[in-house]
């Protein structure tokens, strides 16, 4: 009989981390989940690995390499369980880390997703880039979070071990209500990866349900796993799916101002890049903008189909520029925020 949480590891070419870090999943998660390995056509030993040291971990393969949404959504639909806690390979849970999640969602039904309180792996005194103690977007589009704005990151001294309503959960390590995920349709394949969970937390917020963060709940992050930070296919995919994600969830009339001051601000952060030595990343941003102008038609943006709906399109977004509060105003840290 199935639990009522399904930990899903979707892997690509992971058998490092699944060494390293399955054995800790398991210990600490199969009392409350059942272990779920969604191999994205991996073509190392991974699958060997599993059957051999793993027996009891149940394996989905997928036939192709659908990258993080299209992998996620195959797999998720075959799965049962009443939540999914969508899991990073190169994560290390830990003791008792599933029960406040479970406890915090269970608690309330209008929350659909939360995450935990997410610990560099290397240097367990900071927070990692990858959702920190959880997500937030400004005003212009630009994800941060409270513990990382940008690169810079602060040390854990618990002082956001509050829970709290965010943004957006991390991709990283994410628990949501498997009726949620069906519902929106899970995440938008055409992101392929990155800002995907930015994308379907902003649906999910405007289908009434709330994000939160759990700082009773914690793991360690390695990051970076699938493409370094400083490759130009991960900046064409953050500059693309970004602008993807704010045309289709802001109303026309918003979106249509966010976007033509994103023109000048993606042309700025190209001549940076350019300037910088890096005409690998310039071209990347450009190529994302182009392919963003293709993809857009084939979106009806979604708050438009919610007419009536009584969510505020602007809950939870940072009213101001996060760039001018970080690089103008030397605002580093998220608790120099005037956020309410």
């Amino acid at each position: 009989m199935s639990k009522r949480i399904a930990v899903v590891i979707l892997v690509w070419n992971n058998r490092k981390y699944l060494e390293e870090f399955l054995p800790s999943v398991i210990e600490y998660s199969s009392g409350l989940a059942d272990i779920v390995i969604a191999d994205n056509a991996s073509s190392d030993d991974s699958i060997t690995l599993l059957e051999t040291n793993f027996p009891s971990v149940r394996i989905i393969r997928n036939k192709t390499n659908e990258g993080f949404t299209g992998g996620y959504n195959t797999a998720l639909s075959q799965v049962n369980n009443e939540y999914f806690v969508l899991l990073n390979s190169d994560v290390r849970v830990t003791e008792n880390w599933l029960q406040p999640l479970l406890e915090l969602m269970d608690k309330d039904t209008n929350v659909g997703a939360c995450q935990p309180k997410i610990l560099s792996y290397h240097s367990p005194e900071y927070f990692e880039y990858a959702g920190a103690a959880g997500g937030f977007i400004d005003k212009y589009g630009y994800p941060f979070c409270r513990g990382r704005i940008f690169n810079s990151l602060e040390k854990d001294l618990h002082q956001y071990d509050d829970s709290r309503k965010i943004f957006w959960a991390s991709g990283a390590c994410m628990m949501i209500r498997s009726s949620v995920f069906r519902e929106l349709n899970g995440f938008d394949a055409n992101f392929f990866a990155h800002m995907e969970e930015i994308d379907l937390c902003w649906r999910m917020q405007l289908a009434g349900k709330q994000i939160y963060f759990c700082p009773d709940s914690k793991v360690y992050h390695v990051g970076g796993g699938s493409l370094h930070k400083s490759n130009p296919q991960k900046t064409y995919l953050n500059f693309r799916n970004n602008l993807l994600l704010i045309y289709k969830n802001s109303s026309p009339e918003k979106a249509k101002i966010i976007l033509r001051m994103r023109f000048f601000l993606d042309a700025l952060a190209s001549f940076i890049f350019l300037f910088s030595g890096s005409f690998a990343d310039f071209k990347a941003v450009w190529r994302a903008r182009k392919d963003y102008k293709r993809l857009k038609s084939s979106y009806k943006p979604y708050f438009s189909k919610k007419e009536g709906n009584s969510f505020k399109e602007d809950l939870m977004l940072y009213p101001k520029s996060i760039l001018w509060d970080y690089y103008i105003c030397s605002r580093k840290i998220f608790s120099s925020l005037e956020y309410k």
